[in-house]
């Protein structure tokens, strides 16, 4: 079947999905290194490179970079530093500089710069006073599904696993210049509005459809076909849609994630085809377990999705290498995903890196050290050799 992400198209089969990468970025001003609304000129910059896989966002001190659809590692490597560099330059002529986290390390009080796309404005009619700082970054990854029904029996497997997948990307610990006391402040920024967060259970594509609308007449949910939830069958492209991460720093664990999404994805949709139903959890459980990731981070313990009890996040991170290793043998994956694991054992997650960056040099050399790591320029660890975690 073809998918189009980006204007470039492929023929998917179910031997290797294709995957394709979503990166929201904030821009921010060099002298003040507070976010400023330059997102419609940098992608208008970038789009002379790299076309349509650059597009403006709900927020205009943010811009957002995208892959194809990939079918390997490698190319997903190739099209994230491509477009981060078209990002990264287009910023620059801009005077203004890339930043790859989940929230603004430092921003103003008021209410973010919003674009004029109906349906942002619907959110702000909407949502009201909960849009003024709902501006973060997300990690977002596709991974081909064409059929709808196994789909949604496929998000009931992965559902599980997104507490895991907040720790082990959570990046966004600073919000307008102050500690949050958490390794994910998106996560928690997001887990406010009624319609995101963990999906609810559904037995099939009916009773997931028959929920969204029953969501979308409270008026929690824009619209009943476009759910936002942390985990969806896209709606208008054949994949399945995880949502739940902040963006990451590194193009490196960004592929990593990417391709251990991809496992998760194709051992869930064997399950689910073999008449397994998946795990019911209880949304409220999960929702507990997505607020105690976003928390603590890859440095606490958090929910095991096998079994449900409170684990170590290191001892369930490989958990879930062992739970898809045959399917990260079979495509080469395997190396990128214990490699991104092993730098999180030596180094922490994001969160971490940024509190180190901040003991050394404040908020600003925080926002110093994201622009060079996203623009792909070498940063400093900083202090990373002490206590992990807050």
């Amino acid at each position: 079947m073809t998918t189009d992400w980006g204007g470039a198209a492929t023929v998917a089969d179910d031997d290797q999905p294709t995957v394709g990468v979503e990166e929201e970025y904030f821009l921010i001003d060099p002298v003040t290194r507070l976010v400023v609304p330059g997102g419609p000129g940098v992608a208008a910059r970038a789009a002379e490179a790299v076309g349509d896989l650059v597009a403006k966002e709900f927020a205009e001190c943010q811009v957002e970079g995208r892959t194809p659809p990939c079918r390997t590692a490698g190319e997903v490597r190739r099209h994230l530093t491509r477009v981060r560099g078209a990002l990264a330059a287009a910023a620059c002529a801009e005077g203004v500089a890339l930043c790859a986290s989940g929230t603004a390390v430092l921003g103003d009080d008021g209410p973010a710069h919003v674009g004029d796309h109906p349906r942002y404005q619907a959110g702000r009619e909407q949502y009201r006073m909960m849009m003024d700082d709902f501006t973060v970054s997300a990690l977002h990854v596709h991974v081909h599904l064409p059929d709808r029904e196994l789909a949604v029996l496929t998000v009931n497997h992965l559902r599980p696993w997104i507490p895991l997948l907040i720790a082990l990307c959570a990046n966004s610990p600073f919000h307008r210049g102050r500690d949050t006391g958490y390794a994910s402040w998106r996560s928690v920024i997001r887990s406010r509005f009624p319609c995101l967060g963990p999906p609810p259970y559904a037995a099939s594509v009916e009773e997931h459809d028959r929920l969204a609308v029953a969501i979308a007449d409270t008026g929690a949910m824009l619209e009943p076909g476009m759910p936002f939830w942390d985990l969806r069958p896209h709606p208008r492209l054949p994949t399945v849609e995880i949502r739940c991460m902040d963006v990451l720093r590194d193009v490196d664990d960004a592929v990593a994630v990417t391709v251990l999404l991809r496992g998760l994805v194709v051992t869930a949709a064997a399950l689910a085809r073999l008449g397994d139903p998946g795990p019911a959890w209880n949304s409220e459980v999960l929702r507990a377990a997505c607020w105690r990731a976003a928390r603590d981070g890859f440095s606490g313990s958090g929910f095991d999705a096998l079994s449900g009890r409170v684990r170590p996040v290191t001892e369930l991170a490989d958990e879930a290498v062992r739970h898809v290793r045959p399917v990260l043998e079979r495509y080469g994956d395997l190396q990128e995903v214990t490699g991104f694991v092993r730098r999180l054992a030596q180094y922490g997650d994001g969160a971490r890196w940024q509190r180190a960056w901040a003991d050394d040099g404040g908020p600003t050399r925080v926002v110093d050290q994201l622009a060079r790591a996203t623009a792909g320029l070498p940063c400093s660890p900083g202090k990373l050799s002490g206590p992990r975690g807050w």
